[in-house]
C-alpha cells in the first residue's frame, strides 16, 4: 500500500526531480520506523496469537536463503559440466 502512494507521488514528476523528492524520505530514522512498524504488526498478527506461521516463515526463509547462497557454486558447476561436454569430456574430474 505504501508503494502505491509513493508511485502516485512520483507519477507527475520529471525524472530529474525524483531523487530530490525521495532523498529526504530515505533516512535511517525513517527506515527504523518502518522496520519497527513491520515488527509490531508481525508480532501482533503471528507471535501474540501463538500461530505456527512464524515457524513456516523461518523454514521457507531458510530454504530460500540456503538456495541463494549455494546458487553461485551450482552455476559454476553447471558451466564447467557444459564446457566439458562441449569439448568432449564427461564433466567430471
Amino acid at each position: 500500500m505504501a508503494m502505491r502512494g509513493l508511485i502516485n507521488e512520483v507519477r507527475g514528476m520529471k525524472v530529474k526531480d525524483v531523487p530530490g523528492h525521495l532523498k529526504p524520505k530515505l533516512t535511517t530514522e525513517n527506515a527504523k520506523g518502518i522496520l519497527q512498524r513491520w515488527f509490531d504488526n508481525y508480532q501482533a498478527k503471528y507471535i501474540n496469537t501463538s500461530s505456527v506461521e512464524p515457524l513456516f516463515h523461518l523454514c521457507f526463509g531458510g530454504m530460500a536463503f540456503s538456495y541463494l547462497i549455494a546458487l553461485p557454486e551450482e552455476r559454476r558447476h553447471l558451466e564447467h559440466a557444459q564446457h566439458a561436454k562441449e569439448h568432449g569430456g564427461d564433466g567430471h574430474h
